[in-house]
């Protein structure tokens, strides 16, 4: 008994700090200094409607827009509620077997050359908003064709939206693609 007390007393006092406090502080602090990333980082179309989040792929499949990486979340693709990759290993035949047909299927759709990875394959968290500037530059010929526009102005208007290096060094350079689409729609009127 004489153990409890003082047991009982921490638990209440680092439940109140570490379940209330805490949280509180470090959520005001988030909204005072970013508040954009703390709500979000929701990104809106060129009309003001929300289109969705920088940080979550979404599923575009038409010709005109630039396709994400796959998505492996259960359920169906690109589901922020259930974030995770397949779990497939790299000699898992169904999986190599999905691999090949998104092969198949980006080369009947006017991929040439080398597909990256990142064309077939679905990141860890099976919502990965970004591809590399070569993966997007792959699909320049067909958003164009779809657009009836240049691939010279597709193609600057990729270059404009790459992402360097974080403070230079970390990560990969990167295409934000829910992004890109949106730069595109604004650039090119509906038709």
């Amino acid at each position: 008994m004489k153990n409890l007390k003082p047991a009982l007393l921490f638990f209440l006092v680092f439940t109140v700090i570490c379940g209330g406090i805490y949280p509180a502080l470090v959520t005001g602090l988030a909204q005072l200094l970013f508040p954009r990333q703390a709500a979000g980082s929701l990104v809106g179309d060129y009309g003001g409607r929300l289109s969705g989040s920088s940080l979550l792929g979404q599923p575009f499949s038409a010709d005109r827009y630039f396709w994400p990486r796959p998505s492996a979340t259960a359920g169906f693709a690109y589901n922020p509620a259930a974030s995770g990759g397949s779990n497939s290993g790299p000699t898992n035949p169904a999986y190599l077997k999905t691999v090949a047909e998104r092969v198949e299927y980006l080369r009947a759709n006017g991929v040439a050359g080398s597909v990256p990875a990142e064309l077939v394959q679905a990141s860890a968290s099976g919502l990965d908003p970004h591809l590399s500037p070569e993966a997007a530059g792959l699909q320049i010929p067909r958003v164009a064709r779809a657009r009836g526009m240049s691939e010279e102005v597709l193609a600057r208007l990729v270059a404009a939206r790459v992402e360097e290096r974080q403070f230079g060094l970390l990560g990969a350079r990167r295409v934000n693609v829910l992004e890109l689409n949106l730069a595109l729609d604004g650039a090119v009127p509906e038709q």
